[in-house]
Order: structure tokens, then sequence, then C-alpha cells
């Protein structure tokens, strides 16, 4: 295998790039770690010549093995960390694609800004990452994903060529299709399969003045889902995230919320209202719908402060980061965690989490710990597969509660995009149509099929 100049064959460096959340781990041919734009240009230009596979990476957070591989270079970004502009007037900020967006987060509201897109592991993933795979989070539900915020990006083609593209501001445009109009969103989402980006311009918000968490506990996860529901179309609260917990998730962020949730709680919903400045939050509407849905209303507790919220951000957090230390302790048994990021619309959430339950109860598989973006009907449920028989019985379950999914007009990947996991499941969802359209604009950005092999097509 050809190696690019600028890369390394170092066992140390390509082991410590091997694996990222997914549960496997790839051993990359060579690791290469450029400092700029134009040494990514050089890079790609010598393997387009030697037809080498490159695969972008960033924090290497992915879930689905999007960030990991065995074929050729892993290209690390994380050395273009800058924070190139934060501009409180226009109201943007422009940075390098290797930056953490915890980082990134932080220079905008040192500025009285707030970059909406919101994923859990903030601290571990980047920028670059985030466009990658358009993610999203808990605070979807009022900001949306990361697609919206793109304002621009510098992207380096398969060629070595270097593309500046900007999102239109007309609106008005009835120029050829429409899936071309806006070059930007083939690449926001793309997994690094067209293109690498580098740099990105984000629109920016105001920074709320205040934020305020509450976490309601239930006696039964029904009564959890229902107040779900119910808080989407209630009158007199604006969440900005609706997050739920069913029993195996509460008893891990119990434990990471070191006793502020009592132990009968059997499912909990957390949410966030971040009020037009001078407004107060709507805490008493709040436990009026919690007792009308069955909650635990002398139980609820409530985050208001900087540390108090940063304590349930982890307290949430430590769900995933709970399942991938157990999942990461059975690779050597040939198991591994699984992990989903279905959804469908939220009126079905409650009714096909219950179909997914008896799934995995007629193929005798333990539950999954079922939590997350409920008020987006997006749950994720975690399993961990002790070894490799019980984890192709767990992907015939996830298989099967798929295709429920899509029989309930639901997607298949919602946040953590196809990777190299769930390229088999594309045909459920996706036409061969829809497929073929795909694979002609990978063949006119990367004619060689050179950029991260394996993942989505």
């Amino acid at each position: 295998m050809n190696v690019p100049a600028a890369a390394t064959r170092d066992e140390g460096v390509r082991r410590a790039h091997a694996a990222d959340a997914s549960g496997l781990v790839m051993l990359p041919d060579a690791v290469a770690r450029p400092r700029d734009a134009q040494e990514v240009a050089e890079l790609l230009r010598e393997a387009s010549v030697t037809h080498t596979p490159v695969t972008p990476a960033g924090g290497q957070t992915s879930t689905t093995a999007a960030s990991i591989t065995a074929e050729g270079t892993l290209l690390s970004l994380r050395a273009m960390d800058r924070v190139l502009e934060v501009d409180p007037t226009r109201r943007i900020v422009r940075a390098e694609a290797g930056v953490l967006l915890g980082d990134l987060k932080r220079a905008c509201a040192a500025a009285g800004l707030l970059l909406p897109p919101d994923p859990t592991s903030e601290e571990e993933s980047t920028l670059g990452g985030a466009i990658a795979c358009n993610a999203s989070g808990a605070r979807t539900l009022r900001y949306g994903p990361t697609r919206p915020w793109v304002r621009a990006l510098t992207v380096v083609l398969a060629s070595g060529d270097i593309l500046e593209v900007r999102r239109t501001e007309l609106e008005k445009n009835t120029v050829g299709y429409a899936a071309v109009h806006d070059p930007i969103d083939w690449f926001v989402g793309s997994e690094g399969t067209l293109g690498v980006v580098v740099a990105a311009e984000l629109a920016l918000l105001p920074l709320p003045e205040s934020v305020t968490g509450i976490a309601v506990p239930f006696a039964d996860e029904r009564d959890a889902l229902r107040f779900v529901r119910a808080a989407r179309v209630a009158d007199g609260i604006d969440p900005r995230c609706l997050e739920f917990f069913d029993e195996r998730a509460t008893a891990i962020a119990r434990e990471a919320a070191e006793g502020r949730i009592p132990s009968p709680t059997r499912a909990l919903v957390y949410t966030e209202e971040a009020p037009v400045r001078g407004g107060e939050p709507a805490l008493q509407r709040w436990l009026e719908l919690a007792e009308e849905h069955g909650g635990l209303a002398d139980d609820v507790v409530v985050y208001e402060g900087e540390t108090p919220l940063a304590d349930a951000r982890r307290m949430r957090h430590a769900v995933p980061a709970r399942m991938n230390e157990r999942g990461a302790l059975r690779r050597a048994h040939g198991g591994r965690k699984v992990s989903t990021d279905w959804a469908v619309p939220y009126t079905k959430l409650a009714d096909v989490i219950e179909r997914a339950r008896a799934l995995a109860d007629a193929a005798g598989v333990e539950q999954a710990v079922t939590y997350g973006h409920a008020g987006n009907g997006h749950p994720h449920q975690n399993w961990v597969a002790h070894d490799g028989d019980e984890l192709a019985r767990i992907e015939g379950v996830v298989e099967a509660t798929l295709r429920e999914v899509i029989a309930a007009g639901g997607t298949i990947a919602a946040e953590h995009g196809i990777g190299k996991l769930k390229r088999k499941w594309l045909g459920l969802q996706l036409t061969p149509m829809q497929v073929g359209a795909m694979r002609a604009l990978k063949r006119e950005l990367d004619p060689a099929g050179i950029l991260a092999p394996g993942n989505v097509l």
C-alpha cells in the first residue's frame, strides 16, 4: 500500500487512531496529521495519483466506525484546531475542523453568543466531525441539527483542489435541480466520502440570559412518554430539549447525579427552558404538567446556574459513557456495544419502543438501555454484546426494529450517520434510485473512490 510522504507508519501512532466509539478496532496503514489546508491538499493530490484510500477523522467519537479504517491513511484533523474569528455583529464564527466543540462553544459564549449544535460528546468531538455526520444532540428540539447553522465551508476535494462554498441568501431560485442549488448540503452529513472539510463558518444566536434545567421522575415509563408528547404542544412552556431515560438509563444517571434522583424512579425526563430576555422559567406550569401525567412532582429536581447545569449535562453524558466502558470490556470476547439512533414521529415513539422491546424478548436478548431525544421521537438503544453469538442476535433485533421504524415513517439514523456499521441497512430506507443518485455524486467528486472507503456506500 502506498503511503503519502506526510504520513507515518509508526505503530504506536497507528494504534492510537485505530478505535472510535463504535466498539470496532481497525488499524490504518498510516496516519497523517496535517497542520493546515495546504498540507491536506498536498496529501490528497498524492493519494489521488497513487489511488491510496484516505479516511478523515476528528475526535473519533463515531458510533458507526466512520472515523476508523483498515485501508490506507487515516487523516487526523485534530492539529487544525484554531478558532479563526468570532463576530458578534454578524453573529458568525469561523474555525478549523479539528477544534473541539466544547472549546468552540466557550469561545462563542465569551462573546455573548450561542453555538446551537449540541452533541453530548462536545468535549471530545470536533467541529469537522459534527459537520460530517450532521450532528445534533439534546437541544435539537429547538435549534435543529448542525446543517442549518453552516454558512460556509472550506473543503479539500479528492483531487487536492480546495473548494470554498457559501450558502446562498436567495429567497427564490429555479435554476436546475433543487439538489444542486446549495453544494454546502452535499458535504454536511457526507461522512468524509465527498471531500475533507477543513474549515467552516457557522451562524450563531445570542446567548440566553438564563437557562433552567428540570428533571421530572416517573414511576411508570408510559407516563414519562405521555408527558413528553404533552410538553411538545402545551401552552405556556417552551422546552429546548426533552430527554428521556428508561429505568436502566435512569439507574446510570442516578449514580452520576450523586443521589439527586430518587431511587423509586422508573423513568426520567429532563428538559431545559431558556426564557426570552427578562422572562422567567415556567416552573409552575412544568410542575402542573408533571402532575397531570403521573410525574413525581415532589421529587422534581431543578438545575439553575452554570455549575448545576454542567452537573445535569454530565448526568446525561454518563449514560453513553458508561455503556461505552461496558462495551469495551467485551471486545476481547468478540462482543461490543451496539447502539441505535433511529427516529420516528414523536407521537409514535412509545408504541415503537414497546414493539422493539417485544422483539428483544422474543430473541432472548436482554433489554437495551434506552434514552435520548424523545422530544424528537429519537431515542438511543444501547446493548452490550458479551460475545459474537450475542452480537449476532442483538443485530437481528436491531434490524427487525428498524423495519418497524420504517413502517412507522421513521429513519434508521437520525444523528450518527451510516458509517460502516449501518451500511447494510441503507436499503431499508433508500430506494435503488436514491442510492444511484448518491453514487453519481460520489463519482463526480471522488472518481477514484479514495475518500472514506466503506462509509455510507
